[in-house]
């Protein structure tokens, strides 16, 4: 913008509509540049000490190192007990839980656009923030709801024309959007809105805040519906390596890790790494033996309820393994009884040690780009929910891609409530050359064909 200026200024015989270009960018004698600096320098709103008054007293005498480290433990407790109690509820409730989460979330990075740009009076910035967060939930859930209540859905006939026309549906309220957002152009900030705020600050913040949030809650319900085992390890390990690093680098830590974050370090990243393999082989022992975590979640048409009963599959079958003539000599033992999910945990935890914490250093040059410390203050010592949840969406994503690259099968339930929404002509076309085939496999006979 400022070249367009210095260019306008040497060119006399610049056109008209260039000198009303410039003079739209330039409002009540303040410039483009200045409305930026103007935008940098606005203060934005400090965390205050949201500590409960019973703990402050509590630890009144500790140091304000010690006093942190005390209530950062004691939240956590809390936080993992309420975690407890939400796995005891059942699927439902976690995917409840995991809609609050999105939203809240959501609703704190938006608030920071808010803060940081209002200067810019953008009209319509939070309105179309939540319209677009409603169109995108509808999207989504929507395809998740016609994919594992598929039965549910043909039995009733409005669900069954708004899975039909879901998608048509899903474009024209965001096609409402996007005219919404161009009807929010102010006619003197054209060229601001174009080149600098809205393409980036409004309409690209709400598109990757939508992108980074409810994206990845919508894959967590995926990774749920696998079996809550997926969805309790991964988050298990990542709230470990979480604890176990602070742990490490509280007690051991020296050596600066990442500038972005200056209080994490390489004892705390590697101790935090070693502690999490373990607890993710341990943990996965012990919920491998229980049917209610490794069968898939799925809706009872009878029931009109989520079921999580199963014949366990190979993966959470104990199986004997060979050791390695190396380990052998070393711990004495040459084979070893397991699950082969352990071997996947191992996976899951490696991940959730070494590429999670990238979800919070991404967050933290986030934070620091926009001089604040934490997303919110909802949880004293801890910051935000999305500062606890910023490796979270992360790892939901690899373990998507996870079970998808390298677990998931074709799913036969699925393929025969597909088959019964055919026409009869189109079911018995499938069902000679299903036939046709397992003859030729050798599984039918010829007599089984006559008959």
């Amino acid at each position: 913008m400022t070249e367009l200026r210095q260019r306008v200024a040497h060119e006399p015989d610049a056109p008209p509509e260039d000198k009303e270009s410039e003079s739209e960018a330039k409002v009540d004698g303040e410039t483009a540049s200045d409305s930026e600096s103007r935008a940098e320098s606005a203060p934005l709103p400090v965390s205050a000490d949201d500590t409960p008054e019973v703990l402050n007293r509590a630890l009144s005498n500790l140091s304000s190192r010690w006093k942190n480290w005390w209530v950062r433990g004691i939240l956590t407790l809390a936080m993992i007990a309420f975690f407890f109690i939400i796995i005891y509820l059942g699927p439902m409730v976690l995917m409840i839980i995991v809609m609050c989460v999105q939203i809240k979330c959501f609703h704190e990075i938006i608030t920071i656009g808010y803060n940081v740009y209002h200067s810019y009076d953008l009209p319509w910035f939070r309105t179309l923030s939540w319209y677009f967060l409603l169109c995108v939930n509808y999207f989504f859930y929507g395809e998740t709801v016609t994919d594992y209540f598929f039965t549910l859905v043909q039995r009733e006939e409005p669900l069954r024309i708004l899975s039909k026309y879901h998608r048509f549906i899903s474009f024209t309220l965001y096609l409402i959007g996007f005219c919404m957002f161009v009807l929010s152009l102010v006619k003197k900030h054209y060229r601001l809105q174009f080149l600098f705020i809205f393409l980036f600050l409004q309409f690209g913040w709400t598109h990757v805040t939508l992108l980074i949030v409810v994206t990845q809650s919508h894959l967590v319900i995926h990774n749920l519906f696998e079996g809550m085992i997926w969805f309790i390890v991964p988050i298990s390990c990542v709230i470990c390596n979480d604890i176990m690093a602070y742990m490490f680098g509280f007690f051991f830590g020296r050596t600066p890790l990442i500038k972005l974050s200056p209080k994490k370090t390489w004892e705390g990243f590697i101790g935090g790494f070693f502690a999490t393999v373990v607890f993710g082989l341990l943990l996965s022992y012990v919920m491998s033996g229980y049917r209610c975590f490794v069968c898939p979640v799925e809706y009872n048409n009878d029931t009109n309820s989520f079921t999580v009963d199963c014949e366990p599959s190979d993966l959470f079958r104990l199986q004997e393994y060979n050791i390695p003539g190396v380990i052998q000599s070393v711990i004495g033992w040459k084979t070893v009884r397991m699950y082969p999910f352990q071997i996947h945990s191992i996976a899951l935890s490696t991940f959730a040690s070494l590429i999670g914490p990238f979800g919070g250093f991404f967050a933290s040059g986030f934070k620091r780009a926009f001089k604040i410390k934490d997303f919110a203050n909802t949880i004293p010592g801890h910051g935000g929910i999305m500062d606890r949840f910023d490796c979270q969406y992360l790892m939901a994503t690899f373990v998507n891609v996870y079970i998808a690259s390298f677990i998931r099968g074709p799913n036969p339930s699925k393929l025969i409530q597909q088959f019964l929404t055919l026409r009869p002509d189109q079911q018995l076309h499938i069902f000679n050359t299903l036939r046709s085939h397992l003859i030729d496999k050798g599984m039918l006979t010829s007599a089984t064909e006559d008959e």
